[in-house]
């Protein structure tokens, strides 16, 4: 799978999508039951190669039937999180 880089506001945007029942040993992918979503939000790297970085897992009570829905719903979740972050804080700091 290739990593969607998005940027919104200066921070990096990760969407990261897996399927919702976990592979079993020697097993193949159960895309049938459908996908479970995550981001992760990250800062740009500074000129001293360091920068925070932190996953919000999106809470679903059922799976994505697919793994574009799964995407966008990672990306539209992660600019709803840093639209609605106090500007006194970062995103990185929310209490999760």
């Amino acid at each position: 799978m290739t990593t969607v880089l998005r940027f919104y506001r200066g921070l990096e945007i990760y969407p990261l999508v897996y399927p919702h029942r976990p592979t079993a040993a020697g097993g193949g992918h159960n895309y049938g039951e459908g996908f479970d979503a995550a981001v992760r939000i990250q800062e740009p790297e500074s000129s001293e190669g360091t920068s925070r970085s932190r996953v919000f897992r999106l809470a679903q009570r059922t799976p994505f039937q697919n793994a574009g829905d799964a995407r966008r719903a990672s990306a539209a979740y992660a600019v709803r999180l840093i639209d609605t972050c106090p500007e006194n804080m970062s995103v990185l700091d929310l209490q999760a």
